[in-house]
């Protein structure tokens, strides 16, 4: 593992961007021989790095016998090809490696529909690059090979035909996934949607929300098909959370472009919940590059602020001094709450700004019913914070803060105009 540090890149901790590039390869079970930070002051077209560091990783290659070398950069096809030639081995760069994780990690049709449309997209450019997820002992994309692959050559022709049969697919789900998103506004309850940088601990806190099962460990983008569940808040209103796929440095634009759809969901959530794994060195770096993701996704920094909270995750890990000094911080602000998904400390602190968020975007309806409108009095209190009730000879007279898609269905419900 290589990574090429730039020299304008000081403000990011090249061990810490080498670590993270160590455990992307170790996700996916990689027999790591080691890793290097290389200092790069002026990319190089041919190569990016300079001579004498392909020189001296040359012999590091051949002494050591290395089948794969992992430029934790992008890599221009030229500059792929060029250090294949001069180190006699398989290289591949960051855009590759992350697209062989969510090759092996996508479970659901969609996100195997998402992941090779990436791959195709990011192999196009490449021409002919071996291509073997259609026939493999391994999981992954190819990029990096497997026991039994054969080599298929792919021109433009054949892999624009391919990436235009995966678009039709993919609208067919997103249409299906479009009704979905139309049935769950007719229930209706505001989506939470979870984000961060990966391994900040998104799925762990999920399941501490939800008491669902959705898979958790400690490695980068465990998590990549979404999730939703329902969760009952303090107040007694229903929410729905989602879990989505993490954000990382540089993730590939065309991981972003095929992700979209799932993503959707962040940008037709009604809170944003941004969890951060704030004992990482670099967690306000992470932190930039989710931020960063989600301008691309649009979720515009003035609709953030209107939306988001921060999770500062992980505090069981802190020590009792940095704990209280990072406890007094988030005091400080409305927006921040400081929680472990692993202990469950802070979680209940969490539900109640979530729960309060979302009742500052409440509208306050009143209706009278009829005697005989149990029914709908009770999906009043499911649905909202009933304030005020009142039983006369005409009727029950209520007054309710109701999140803003519920008014319409509780019109079609009463099947009359709502009091003024």
């Amino acid at each position: 593992m290589v990574h090429p540090h730039r020299f304008e890149e000081r403000q990011r901790d090249a061990q810490a961007r080498l670590d993270e590039a160590l455990a992307l390869a170790g996700a996916i079970d990689l027999d790591i021989a080691g890793g290097e930070v290389a200092p790069l002051r002026q990319p190089r077209p041919a190569t990016l790095i300079g001579a004498g560091k392909v020189e001296e990783i040359k012999q590091q290659v051949g002494a050591a016998d290395i089948g794969l070398v992992v430029m934790d950069a992008a890599l221009s096809p030229v500059q792929q090809r060029n250090l294949e030639r001069a180190w006699d081995c398989k290289v591949i760069d960051r855009t590759g490696l992350i697209l062989e994780i969510f090759g092996e990690r996508a479970a659901t049709r969609e996100g195997v529909l998402q992941v090779e449309l990436a791959a195709l997209s990011y192999q196009r450019s490449r021409l002919v690059r071996s291509w073997t997820h259609l026939e493999r002992q391994r999981g992954g994309l190819g990029f990096i090979g497997g026991p039994g692959e054969r080599q298929i050559e792919l021109d433009r022709r054949r892999i624009d035909e391919r990436m235009e049969l995966l678009r039709g697919q993919l609208d067919e789900v997103k249409r299906t996934r479009g009704l979905h998103r139309s049935a769950r506004k007719r229930v209706p309850y505001p989506i939470v949607a979870l984000v961060g940088y990966t391994n900040a601990g998104k799925s762990t806190l999920f399941n501490r929300l939800t008491g669902a099962a959705v898979h958790a460990e400690d490695k980068l983008f465990a998590t990549l098909d979404p999730t939703m569940r329902t969760v009952t808040l303090p107040s007694g209103r229903n929410v729905i959370f989602s879990d989505t796929v993490g954000f990382i440095t540089d993730l590939p634009t065309a991981l972003i472009a095929a992700f979209r759809a799932t993503l959707e969901e962040v940008l037709e959530a009604d809170l944003l919940v941004h969890v951060r794994d704030i004992t990482h060195v670099e967690t306000e770096a992470q932190a930039a590059d989710v931020l960063q993701v989600l301008d691309e996704l649009g979720v515009d920094a003035a609709r953030r602020e209107q939306r988001m909270i921060e999770v500062w995750n992980k505090q069981d890990l802190l020590d009792d001094e940095r704990r209280q000094e990072l406890r007094a911080e988030a005091a400080r602000r409305e927006d921040v709450r400081l929680a472990s998904a692993a202990t469950g400390a802070g979680i209940d602190a969490l539900l109640e700004l979530v729960d309060r968020r979302l009742a500052a975007r409440d509208e306050i309806v009143r209706v009278t019913l009829r005697h005989d409108e149990g029914a709908v009095l009770s999906w009043l209190h499911q649905q909202g914070r009933v304030l005020s009730r009142t039983d006369e000879a005409d009727g029950v007279h209520v007054e309710v803060a109701l999140p803003l898609q519920a008014r319409e269905q509780l019109t079609r419900r009463v099947g009359r105009p709502l009091d003024s």
